[in-house]
């Protein structure tokens, strides 16, 4: 199995934000960009990046879908310093959700929409140890309120070296949300950090593809078997891409098509996308013979 990356669509702006992120913390890079032609959204550019060496994946395909705050990019900090100056970051120009200030999981903590609507929680994290230093964070709210710990305990059973860690739930006196559903679980995905939440309270978004999460596949069979698993919503299935259950959308694609976007020339890429946009599950040997010209 390969890398799950986060996918994040944005109108116009998919450049001009991974650059700011990979200004904004450390050990951070543009891996690659390239561009998409002839896409039902026109010239499409897709950048690959990495932050705190976690890979990303940015495309602008028009304004067809807004971030919502369904799914956010939680950052654990080991000092006040590090909060502060990445809230300063992120905050800049965006909206605060939460503002920066003291409760009752962290002593320091700040949960804003940044300039370009993507939401980040920043977290003093306490002396605790942090694997990882970005977590996707996934909140079901609306209709799949109260499905937060299914889910993460679906998507672990889907996924190799994935396990289910610590679940904190609701108690008394923190309606609306039920008590015992999840107000914070930790979970991994293929040995990637992960997090989920419910939330009763009245929000008027929920997952949508302006986030999805891409899973990185060695061989036909894995994208058969994830597909097979994932999908939910046939009418959402085309380009690799998929809804499941819980309305979260992700694409199952082969390793081999980066390298085909990164190395490939003017003409094979061209083949290799009109290729690809006529499929829903993608196929590798059609994608290959594509980029071959046969």
């Amino acid at each position: 199995m390969g890398r799950i990356r986060p996918h994040l669509w944005f109108d116009k702006e998919a450049r001009e934000a991974a650059e700011y992120y990979v200004a904004t913390f450390p050990n951070s890079t543009i891996t690659d960009t390239h561009t998409l032609h002839d896409t039902p959204s026109g010239d499409a550019e897709v950048v690959s990046f990495e932050l705190f060496g976690q890979g990303f994946i940015a495309i602008s395909a028009g304004p067809l879908f807004t971030f919502t705050p369904a799914v956010s990019f939680l950052v654990s900090c080991a000092t006040d310093a590090e909060v502060d100056e990445y809230w300063r970051q992120l905050a800049d120009g965006g909206t605060a959700l939460m503002p920066l200030g003291s409760n009752p999981f962290s002593d320091h903590y700040g949960w804003t929409q940044d300039r370009y609507g993507l939401s980040w929680q920043v977290m003093l994290a306490s002396g605790r140890e942090i694997p990882q230093r970005i977590t996707p964070t996934l909140m079901f709210v609306g209709d799949v309120c109260g499905k937060a710990e299914e889910a993460l305990r679906y998507y672990t059973s889907v996924f190799p070296k994935s396990e289910v860690g610590e679940i904190a739930r609701y108690g008394p006196g923190e309606e609306p949300d039920r008590q015992e559903t999840v107000k914070h679980g930790a979970f991994t995905l293929a040995g990637q950090h992960f997090a989920a939440m419910d939330s009763a309270r009245a929000h008027d978004f929920t997952f949508n593809e302006a986030v999805s999460l891409l899973v990185d596949c060695e061989t036909q069979d894995e994208i058969d078997r994830y597909w097979e698993a994932l999908s939910a919503v046939p009418e959402a299935e085309q380009c690799g891409w998929l809804k499941d259950r819980y309305g979260l959308s992700w694409q199952i694609v082969p390793a081999a098509m980066d390298e085909m976007m990164r190395r490939g020339s003017k003409e094979q890429m061209a083949r290799v996308t009109k290729a690809f946009l006529a499929m829903h599950k993608l196929d590798v040997a059609e994608l290959q013979k594509a980029y071959d010209g046969r």
